[in-house]
């Protein structure tokens, strides 16, 4: 017979192998015994592909040799494989030979997983990085056993056996860490669904096991094991049930043709994974006021929740999450959260948002950086402490003031160089220079230390306090034990119970006054501009100029620089760099730029240069009671108020602000001083000249109505001014016409103003209404 050889390498059970579950044939050998005498059976081969192993009786400890015969392929790999366990090496199928004839399996080789060496060079790893490289862990062991069939009776003969190894051997206590010995048996995989029913994760559940079985060496596998087999159930567990969740949308959909779903692989071009995302068009609504800044909430992926449940939420105008979509991911791929970021997007109109923040997760940020290449990736600080807690446990529970000293470097540091010595002298300190994770987050702190992030916003009222947007819009409604049946119910009880919170947080705005705790007209501007909880947030930052002094500390003649503190404490200073021409400020805390509210320090400055009400473009339209109207009428009347309230205030700084410009330099000599003055009575008697004209303006402007409105009158006044005139009389014609044109914008601004108050009492009027439709609508439910 000619044969031909074929060699492959399965490479099932080498320790270089991928961490996956292998997958479980319940298939079972024949059980009787080969001829020749009794024997006893192991249930379960190698790696936890099921069968029997036939073991002569006595002979437990029996080593393979040439000429010894087995019943099957199967039972040669089962028996090689139990030596291997016994001695305390890993094994796997490396090659085979097939019949020319019939393509039938004819020899087959088994050697120690360590044989041979790694391929470097391999095509599909040498033209790629590789981010994560694993260890190297042949040597080119030579140990092996080789059988092949005998056609007389259809035996399987060892044909060869090396037994030495150029590596040291596994210890007996270490031996269930090797591949091909790690399988899970039957009661254990009863007892870890019972135990994930119940809401467990890996950890807590491999914990039970190794008290139940009386160590973790006759647990018999190892916690990645125990996590991959929880992760295949669950997915096969979902994707049976996936369907009650497409039938709820398409429902919703019939309902209402606004509500938005897609599924991953609907096309015949994609590849279905089960994943799903949805939006209602509250939540499309929602974005269109509230989508600067998103936040991707990942809790409900972890191993502690059975639902792989992911919702898109932001923050209103009251400070209260709100949703702008929800996902189920059943495949986590990075491909996958590349669709599900580009569908979210197309549902909210193509509008991407200015910052976002999710988990830290290294598959979500690469997707982040594909689908939104211009918004600010931030990880979410709180989960980060979450993960410290983990992983850092030990040095919580030997230095109690680790956590409060870790907290201090992250939250309360004000620049980069304070951070960067403070956390060189935590790792000091505690001896962790050398910690692999903390090295790992220290390499992404600009995308979730705070002191990196202040130039953007995202809608937190406070860096150092959580923000209620980071609580997850679905905390109480969906927990460890909800199923997907029970999902629909909360999902639904969830989005009832925050649409109630708003309108009563509307009705609280609308229909009280917060009480003002300073004379000070920005006070009483921002309690009828802002919500309630955001002109708490204000007024709390008002109040906190008192125990602030600001002084000058440098002036270029466009941009003043104050330096801003407490009273003693010059070492905690802030600055802000103010133009009072254009009306702009900015501080060193950079805390408009992060919440959008102006922080104390620059309203300590707006104080001491008497700006006595709110510049318009320091009121965020999000943050105000009438967010979600008219946005374009209300910007617009906003700022048409905004000018009529600070107009006065603008010409008494810039008026201030150009004569203490000239003080300094005209008063160093007698002769510049007596020019100067001169100069300034001149100029004061042109003034009060100015000013008794100003009660003319009046009539001139009816005057200069009538004429032009009268045949020929145009004509007339061109040829007056033809006439040559004197250089005072221009003077007085340049007065007169700056008089009536001051005039015009005075009353072009109490027309605009009274229009403002018109517009703003029909959008009290309709939000009044609209409140109590909701009222209505939640009596009539609460009726039923």
């Amino acid at each position: 017979m000619e044969n031909e050889v074929i060699e492959f390498d399965i490479g099932l059970g080498g320790e270089d192998a991928v961490d996956i579950e292998h997958p479980v044939d319940d298939e079972e050998m024949d059980e009787s015994p080969p001829p020749g005498g009794g024997g006893s059976y192991i249930r379960g081969g190698a790696g936890g592909t099921g069968g029997e192993i036939y073991i002569p009786e006595g002979e437990l400890d029996l080593e393979p040799y040439e000429g010894m015969e087995f019943e099957s392929e199967e039972a040669a790999k089962g028996f090689y494989n139990s030596y291997a366990r016994r001695i305390g090496f890993s094994t796997r199928v490396s090659s085979s030979r097939r019949s020319r004839r019939d393509g039938a399996i004819i020899q087959r080789s088994f050697v120690c997983a360590k044989e041979g060496f790694r391929n470097l060079n391999e095509k599909r790893t040498k033209d790629r990085e590789i981010k994560r490289p694993r260890t190297i862990t042949r040597v080119g062991c030579k140990a092996m056993l080789s059988v092949k069939i005998q056609e007389s009776s259809g035996k399987w003969v060892v044909s060869g056996f090396v037994k030495e190894h150029n590596h040291e051997l596994v210890p007996p206590d270490q031996v269930h860490c090797l591949r091909s010995h790690r399988q899970i048996s039957g009661p254990a995989k009863t007892l870890i669904d019972t135990l994930q029913a119940a809401g467990l994760g890996p950890r807590r559940i491999m914990s039970a096991l190794i008290k139940e079985y009386g160590g973790i060496s006759k647990v018999g596998f190892t916690e990645v094991d125990c996590r991959n087999y929880m992760r295949n159930n669950r997915q096969r567990s979902l994707e049976g049930d996936i369907q009650l969740l497409l039938d709820y949308l398409k429902q919703m959909h019939s309902e209402n043709p606004s509500f938005f779903y897609s599924v991953q692989g609907g096309d015949e071009e994609e590849q279905y994974t089960g994943n799903v995302f949805w939006a209602d068009p509250k939540a499309k609504t929602n974005y269109t006021f509230f989508g600067d800044t998103v936040t991707f909430d990942t809790t409900y992926r972890s191993n502690r929740y059975r639902l792989p449940f992911a919702p898109f939420t932001g923050v209103n105008h009251h400070g209260q999450p709100v949703l702008f979509g929800c996902a189920f991911l059943i495949n986590e791929s990075e491909s996958s959260f590349v669709w599900l970021f580009r569908t979210w997007l197309a549902a909210m109109s193509g509008r991407p948002p200015k910052s976002i923040t999710t988990d830290h997760d290294p598959v979500i940020g690469s997707a982040i950086a594909q689908v939104f290449p211009e918004t600010r990736h931030r990880f979410c600080k709180w989960h980060i402490f979450k993960k410290c807690q983990e992983r850092l446990s030990h040095v919580f529970l030997q230095h109690p003031n680790f956590e409060a000293d870790l907290h201090k470097c992250v939250n309360l540091t004000e620049t980069i160089e304070e951070f960067e010595s403070c956390w060189l002298s935590l790792l000091e300190r505690y001896e962790l220079k050398d910690h692999e994770w903390l090295q790992s987050i220290y390499y992404a702190r600009r995308q979730w230390v705070p002191v990196y992030l202040r130039d953007t916003f995202f809608a937190e009222m406070s860096i150092t306090q959580r923000s209620d947007s980071m609580n997850s819009y679905f905390d109480g409604y969906i927990n460890a034990s909800t199923t997907l049946n029970q999902f629909f119910k909360q999902y639904e009880k969830a989005l009832e119970s925050r649409n109630e919170k708003e309108v009563k947080a509307d009705y609280d705005t609308m229909n009280t006054s917060p009480v003002l705790r300073t004379p000070s007209p920005m006070e009483k501007q921002a309690s009828e501009l802002y919500t309630r909880k955001l002109f708490a947030r204000f007024q709390e930052e008002l109040v906190g100029t008192l125990t602030l002094m600001a002084t000058k500390a440098e002036d270029d003649g466009g941009t003043t620089t104050y330096q801003v503190s407490k009273y003693g404490e010059d070492h905690r200073a802030y600055y802000i760099k103010f133009n009072v021409l254009e009306m702009k400020a900015t501080c060193s805390c950079q805390m408009f730029e992060f919440s959008g509210l102006l922080c104390r320090h620059v309203l300590a400055v707006f104080r001491v240069t008497n700006v006595l009400t709110l510049p318009s473009h320091y009121i965020l339209k999000r943050w105000t009671r009438n967010a979600k109207s008219s946005v374009i009428l209300e910007e617009r009347a906003g700022d048409v108020l905004n000018s009529y309230l600070e107009s006065q205030t603008v010409r008494y700084n810039t008026l201030r602000h150009e004569a203490f410009k000239f003080v300094d330099e005209w008063s160093k000599s007698v002769e510049t001083y007596d020019l100067a003055m001169a100069a300034l009575q001149k100029a004061s008697k042109r003034v009060a000249l100015a000013s008794k004209n100003e009660g003319k303006v009046a009539s001139t402007n009816t005057r200069v109505r009538g004429d032009s409105g009268s045949d020929g009158s145009w004509a007339n006044h061109q040829g007056s001014l033809a006439q040559p005139l004197s250089e005072d009389d221009m003077d007085k014609r340049i007065q007169q016409l700056t008089y009536e044109l001051d005039s015009a914008n005075q009353k072009c601004e109490v027309y605009r103003a009274n229009l403002l108050s018109v517009l703003k009492d029909i959008e009290e009027h309709k939000l009044q209404l609209s409140i109590k439709v909701q009222n209505i609508k939640i009596s009539m439910k609460d009726g039923l």
